[in-house]
């Protein structure tokens, strides 16, 4: 059970980010939901009771350091935070790219050197990774370099910043607003023939993905492991 402890959301205010909120308020945490929109993060305060909020950039160190400057501890982070971004032409200036990387994987960093000293015992931080970086797609480039560099993220500093914990998981094609924001006419909809060919031919829920974030925080075994929920994506 999480009664009475610390969790920080950062990318809180709608997706699998809020499902991870709302997750694990549900369990007696105390939860700070971080996101960048202060209309967002109001609408997610609505739907979550009790749910606390900060507007914050993960790009912005100091809006980072202003989100754990105001908790005494903290007990686990998610970090939900992400582009939409998955590629574009190879051809274009490296510019176009660099700070998709910079958010997945400095912004993951910064939030890490500014809250594990915060870490009460048994602490954990959870990043997220994606389906891209085992079954990597044609044109979705970045997404596919941003997500194994988030996976690796966990495994080198579990053993870093042992005894505190650090895992990730990696959603497939998960209905969230995200697909809106990426395909802007149909939406989750057109994943539909690919999501088919799935082992368990569906979408992801948040609520599935956020179950498997719960048990990375939960289980005091686990360090430097990356579980899939996928339906099954990366196998077929």
């Amino acid at each position: 059970m999480l009664m009475e402890q610390q969790v920080v959301v950062i990318g809180g205010s709608e997706g699998i980010g809020l499902a991870v909120a709302r997750a694990a308020r549900a369990l007696g945490a105390r939860v700070l939901a971080v996101g960048r929109t202060k209309a967002k993060l109001e609408a997610a305060r609505e739907a979550v009771l009790g749910l606390e909020i900060h507007v914050a950039d993960i790009n912005d160190t100091a809006s980072i350091k202003a989100v754990f400057a105001g908790l005494a501890s903290v007990d686990h982070v998610y970090i939900a935070a992400g582009s939409t971004k998955i590629g574009g032409p190879l051809d274009h200036p490296l510019s176009d790219f660099r700070h998709r990387f910079d958010e997945r994987l400095w912004g993951s960093l910064e939030v890490v050197r500014t809250a594990h000293p915060l870490m009460r015992p048994g602490g954990s931080f959870t990043f997220s990774g994606g389906l891209a970086s085992d079954r990597p797609a044609k044109g979705a480039w970045v997404s596919g370099i941003a997500t194994m560099a988030t996976e690796q993220l966990a495994r080198v500093l579990a053993i870093e910043l042992a005894p505190l914990r650090f895992n990730a998981v990696a959603p497939g094609y998960t209905d969230t607003p995200m697909w809106n924001h990426i395909f802007p006419d149909l939406g989750s909809k057109a994943l539909d023939e690919v999501t088919r060919k799935h082992l368990v031919p569906r979408l992801v829920t948040a609520e599935e993905v956020a179950q498997a974030v719960l048990l990375l925080m939960q289980n005091q075994a686990i360090t430097g492991e990356t579980i899939h929920v996928d339906c099954g994506a990366r196998l077929v």
